[in-house]
């Protein structure tokens, strides 16, 4: 068993230990994540995602065995996008924002609902109260969602957060970022999978989840304050 820790860990960024909690919190956020631009689009009339059988929190939809493999091993991944066609849209611009906006959204509530069940749980029977297994689980669902919140508001193609700033730009701007686009995602990859990253991309996600669980901090010590 020692040989296959070893094996593990010398290709992924993760202890072996640590694989069902970060299984169960990608599975978990992946799914609700892109099940949320699904929900959202067919609100705003786009049945595309609905009539591809992705507007279900059946993780299999949703998963992307690369995508989730590489996550596993070096940190970065994905899952299977949902299509979204917004010319099916009444308000394109606004419903554009929305359905992107939706994803991270999603990945905050994930982490914000996560947080407060731990800091509930300490707070009521205390950390040796509670079994080992669930503190880890909690900390690793809150982690992995608060880093795909920040990470996917990174304005860069393909994430969430171009998409936001390309629905929210004049028309004259997105006809120069769908041009450049394909340059976007060159540059993107090159930031993420060279170590380059330590300088440009992670410096931002740092900074970006370390506001975001100051945040649920501050927002949790003060509501048990109140009811204490």
């Amino acid at each position: 068993m020692e040989t296959i820790s070893q094996l593990f860990e010398s290709i992924s960024i993760f202890r072996l230990e640590e694989l069902p909690f970060v299984v169960i919190a990608l599975v978990l956020a992946f799914t609700v994540h892109e099940f949320a631009h699904a929900y959202v689009a067919y609100k705003f009339g786009d049945t595309t995602a609905k009539d591809q059988g992705r507007l279900t929190l059946n993780p299999i939809q949703h998963l992307d065995p690369i995508g989730t493999i590489l996550i596993l091993v070096a940190g970065f991944g994905w899952a299977r996008p949902v299509p979204v066609n917004r010319s099916r849209f009444k308000n394109p611009r606004l419903a554009g924002v929305l359905v992107s906006v939706a994803g991270p959204l999603s990945n905050f509530l994930i982490a914000f609902i996560a947080f407060g069940i731990f800091y509930f749980f300490v707070g009521v029977t205390g950390v040796s109260g509670i079994p080992p297994f669930v503190i880890d689980l909690l900390q690793m669902i809150v982690e992995l969602n608060v880093l795909l919140f920040v990470f996917n508001l990174l304005p860069f193609p393909p994430l969430d957060g171009y998409r936001i700033i390309e629905d929210l730009s004049p028309n004259h701007v997105r006809a120069k970022l769908s041009q450049y686009e394909q340059y976007g995602i060159l540059l993107f990859l090159i930031l993420v999978i060279t170590p380059l990253d330590e300088y440009t991309i992670w410096p931002f996600l740092q900074v970006g989840m370390n506001a975001t669980s100051q945040a649920f901090s501050i927002i949790f010590t003060t509501i048990f304050s109140i009811f204490s």
